[in-house]
């Protein structure tokens, strides 16, 4: 059994040439269209196994048509394995024409944690007003609770399309033997923290969906609480193959989280599970908005620092404060938890030699960089970090923190009293 794919790739830059690895190719460069033609006038193509065929309507439904026909054409008397990877809900969002006015009189409520205040980071401030802000989204004037509108009425046909792929597999007599797997590739802020897209690792933007449907496999209505990601997609499907994965993969099978449909929820042997997650995204020349980014996730804490700016880390205690409303790094409760959670972090990022390098892209423009004229200005430096002349702690950024750091601040002081 070899795979079929349906949908974005966006690998490969203006090209959607058939992967090897699939029987079945149906792409598009890029994003794709949502519509059959783009914004200059011209027909969008797609590559239907090595040929080029015209986008004939809505990309989301014609996508599931796809998928249907190949299920309707496939060898019954194998099993199938279908990849539909869906453009939707990619900005700019642009709903199928049914879903054109839904939502028109919902009352939209926008994300509800607090603004961005002095604790958190100055790029977290500015970017409030800017293509990846609350203020200024995508550099229009579209008010946030239209955008999210938008969002959702674009995000219903794929609910349709869901919908239609059940029903079929229902239709068919194999709803009882066919495991469905619903997962989003990024989660999206809107207005949380100020901001809207998903190039950050607060919660609203790291954590995805992850549905899983499998009668007669897992018990119906449980939920993991362990920490699954993208990295552990391929070793489950193998495991629901009977394969092992291979021993290079980063990720693990989550099937032995859930519990077995024989058996009572909750108490079969579960598995020895990860207690962090590394979380990387790397600063793109055309959003600066947004720094490169580490993180570091337990089930606890979340540690974030940022490269290559001039700007402060973040601590947050998920359990007291699950919005990320309240930055705990300079909490001295919490000074081992920080120096700990660096440590982690620097080392889960090394490569196989143990060395650190940080990826970028070819700029081509100045990038996204305007802001709003009359909206909010740029954000200040803390008062936390400003300081009269001869400070006693101006050479604190030498000495690595811990317990003994006020000490060790000391003797430099009186070493180099007269610097």
């Amino acid at each position: 059994m070899r795979p079929r794919f349906f949908g974005k790739w966006h690998m490969g830059g203006d090209q959607a040439p058939p992967r090897p690895e699939f029987d079945h190719w149906v792409s598009f460069p890029g994003q794709g269209t949502y519509m059959p033609v783009d914004a200059f006038g011209r027909t969008t193509m797609l590559n239907v196994n090595g040929r080029q065929v015209p986008q004939k309507g809505y990309i989301t439904d014609e996508l599931t048509d796809y998928v249907l026909d190949f299920l309707e054409r496939r060898d019954r008397d194998r099993p199938f394995f279908a990849y539909l990877s869906h453009k939707a809900v990619h900005a700019m969002f642009t709903p199928a024409p049914r879903h054109a006015a839904q939502y028109a009189d919902a009352d939209i409520r926008l994300g509800d944690a607090p603004p961005p205040g002095a604790d958190a980071p100055m790029w977290v401030r500015n970017q409030r007003n800017s293509w990846h802000g609350e203020e200024f989204p995508y550099h229009s004037e579209l008010p946030l609770e239209e955008f999210t509108r938008q969002y959702h009425r674009t995000l219903s046909a794929v609910d349709d399309s869901i919908g239609r792929l059940r029903q079929w597999l229902k239709q068919a007599g194999l709803e009882n033997d066919t495991i469905v797997v619903l997962m989003g590739d990024n989660g999206f802020l809107l207005g949380e923290h100020g901001l809207i897209d998903k190039r950050n690792a607060y919660e609203e933007s790291m954590r995805v969906p992850l549905l899983v449907v499998a009668p007669g496999l897992f018990a119906p209505g449980q939920v993991v609480r362990e920490m699954v990601a993208n990295i552990d997609l391929a070793p489950t499907f193998l495991a629901f193959a009977g394969l092992a994965a291979p021993a290079h993969y980063d990720g693990r099978s989550f099937s032995g989280l859930m519990s077995p449909a024989s058996g009572d929820v909750g108490r079969h042997a579960r598995p020895a599970w990860r207690e962090s997650l590394v979380y990387e995204y790397y600063w793109e020349f055309n959003y600066p908005m947004t720094p490169t980014t580490f993180a570091l996730r337990t089930d606890q804490y979340k540690y974030i620092q940022y490269h290559g700016v001039w700007d402060t880390e973040e601590l947050y205690d998920l359990r007291r404060d699950p919005r990320e409303a309240r930055n705990l790094i300079e909490d001295p409760a919490l000074l081992d938890v920080k120096v700990a959670m660096r440590r982690k972090l620097f080392a889960a990022l090394a490569d196989g030699d143990g060395g650190h390098s940080v990826p970028f892209t070819e700029k081509f423009n100045q990038g996204a960089v305007f802001r709003h004229r009359n909206r909010s200005k740029a954000a200040r430096y803390p008062e936390k970090w400003l300081r009269d002349k001869n400070a006693d702690d101006r050479w604190e950024h030498v000495i690595p923190d811990g317990p003994d750091k006020a000490e060790r601040l000391k003797v430099v002081n009186d070493a180099l009293k007269d610097q």
